[in-house]
């Protein structure tokens, strides 16, 4: 939810600046508004340092930079040289050219190359390799064939300058590797200097008053800290007004919710934070994010793995934020992928010693002559885009009022009330006759919202005219929306297959099953295929359940994301 702020205003001396927004660095709650980018030389250097340090913690946890990639094709360049020149061997390059002749690098076809040449020219052969004859000629010859590039290195050569470039690569490695124990401080440093900017820009925001005596700053604060605030605020030297700061004010957006939402704060922020009036989507995105991943993902097995690799992930201090939101999606993986009686590629539906209880709760068979994952995906799809559009209308009657929301409430009793009815006549819970008045009484009163009252202070033909071209784009809209849900049956059902075909790969190795070289094989293909498959699944379970909340469900339920983050000055 979207936790509620307080407008404060100061007016102080302009001598009490520094002293004044030290003491609101100390309270560390108070907002002040001030622009996102540099507004001098001063904050520019400071972000251009922030940026600096930032570059050089990305290049140490990757553990790669532009010098690193050039030692690197440097040592591929000197080892491809090697291979080309390696035939030839260690020849003395001085001694040849002591003889004052050409010399001729040759490698023909085996079928080409004629013996006579042996007695015509001085002709050394090096090597018959490939069905090829590499040969050296002294002095001038008309061989059919083109000569190779005079090789500038011998092998030798070539090989110091390898091991040299190698050892220079490996010191560089060691280094970043060594660099890896300054990212705590590198960190904490760029955290500082965040706070510093911040600081400044606060104070840079300030308007001149009184030909520059007075200083006026504006503030928020979380309603809850009122009391507190009120208290430090009187013991400081300026003069506070503070009142309900409501979306003219363009107050920042602080979010509360509890442990588990909290975990999805950072999907919604990819976004971007709502407007104060708006509704705050983590909620919703924690419980449908998770539901996508885990049926994208469709796996027990891979479940386990992303459950172990949130442990392992605690110990990581770069990736230890992450930590208990990959535990999470890997226990929803886990129930899911039982659900859909998968692990490890096995389909554990057909294996006789699963006890009946459990494969009571197992999704498999068909509905109406689909498969009954494929129907589930969809069903979902519908609840989801039907939930967005409830909570579209809830926020637009909030904002609007009743009156300027009945277009919404239209589409929203149309296709909700229809999607309801639909499911009340599958299980027969209403008679037909009844069922038939219902559907028509909700027609019409869709239709006077779509069509006539869409604006109630519009002419009504523009109402028409607006509510049918409104019916184009959600009718040829709403049925791609639902169809983009398939892609949860879709993904599920590639991965199981895919890790079902390394299993069959592996199987093959074991021959008659008798122990030996097979099952290094088999478990080799195992760990290897499965390894990838839970990269490629991973990847589509994190994009695509991403795009179902940020197109569908955002488009459908109205949501901007155009808030801005709340930033206390802190120190």
């Amino acid at each position: 939810m979207i936790e509620k702020m307080t407008r404060y205003d100061f007016i102080l001396l302009s001598g009490n600046k520094d002293d004044f927004l030290e003491r609101l660095s100390a309270l560390g709650l108070m907002d002040i508004t001030h622009s996102p980018k540099p507004v001098d030389a001063h904050s520019e250097e400071l972000l251009s340092r922030i940026e600096s340090v930032k570059t050089e913690i990305r290049r140490i946890e990757l553990g790669k930079d532009a010098h690193l990639a050039e030692l690197e094709e440097e040592c591929n360049q000197l080892r491809k040289q090697s291979d080309a020149v390696r035939i030839w061997g260690d020849y003395n390059k001085e001694k040849l050219a002591s003889t004052g002749l050409p010399v001729w690098f040759y490698s023909v076809s085996d079928k080409v190359f004629d013996p006579s040449w042996t007695e015509q020219y001085a002709l050394f052969e090096i090597a018959r390799e490939r069905g090829k004859v590499w040969f050296v000629v002294l002095g001038n010859c008309d061989i059919p064939a083109t000569p190779l590039p005079v090789p500038t290195h011998t092998i030798a050569e070539l090989e110091a300058l390898y091991q040299k470039k190698e050892a220079e690569l490996n010191d560089y490695k060691n280094e970043l590797e060594g660099l890896k124990t300054t990212l705590p401080g590198l960190l904490e440093q760029v955290s500082s200097l965040g706070k510093e900017l911040n600081l400044y820009l606060a104070g840079a925001s300030g308007e001149s008053a009184a030909d520059d005596t007075l200083l006026v700053y504006t503030g928020f604060a979380p309603a809850s800290e009122k009391e507190r605030l009120t208290s430090e605020l009187d013991a400081m030297d300026c003069l506070c007004f503070s009142a309900e700061a409501n979306v003219e004010d363009n107050p920042p957006i602080k979010l509360k919710n509890n442990k588990f939402v909290k975990q999805f704060e950072i999907l919604t922020d990819m976004y971007g934070r709502p407007d104060y009036n708006e509704f705050d989507p983590t909620p919703y995105i924690s419980v449908f994010f998770l539901l996508f991943f885990a049926m994208c993902m469709g796996d027990a097995g891979y479940g386990l793995l992303l459950i172990a690799g949130g442990i392992l992930l605690r110990k990581v201090d770069s990736f230890k934020n992450l930590a208990p939101l990959v535990t999470i999606l890997g226990v929803g993986t886990f129930f899911t992928g039982i659900v859909m009686h998968t692990f490890f590629g096995v389909d554990i539906s057909a294996l006789p010693w699963v006890p009946s209880w459990l494969k009571a709760v197992m999704i498999t068979g068909t509905i109406a002559g689909f498969e009954a994952q494929m129907v589930l995906s969809l069903a979902i799809g519908i609840v989801h885009l039907c939930l967005a559009m409830v909570v579209k209308t809830v926020y637009a009657t909030k904002n609007k009022g009743f009156l300027g929301s009945l277009g919404v409430w239209g589409w929203t009793l149309l296709i909700v009330g229809g999607v309801a009815l639909a499911v009340v006549a599958m299980l027969n819970l209403l008679p037909s006759n009844v069922l038939k008045w219902v559907f028509i009484t909700l027609g019409v009163v869709s239709a006077l919202g779509i069509f006539l009252f869409n604006d109630i202070k519009r002419n009504p033909l523009k109402n028409i005219g607006s509510g049918l071209w409104e019916t184009y784009n959600t009718v040829t809209g709403l049925l791609g929306d639902v169809l983009s849900y398939l892609r949860l049956y879709a993904l599920g059902l590639a991965g199981g297959m895919l890790g079902k075909a390394f299993n069959d790969i592996a199987s093959m190795t074991l021959g008659d099953g008798s122990f030996g070289i097979g099952w290094l094989f088999f478990v080799i293909i195992l760990v290897v295929g499965h390894a990838l498959n839970l990269a490629m699944c991973c990847l589509g379970a994190f994009v695509h359940p991403l795009r179902l909340n940020f197109l569908e469900f955002f488009k459908n339920s109205g949501y901007d994301g155009k808030g801005r983050t709340y930033q206390p000055l802190s120190k």
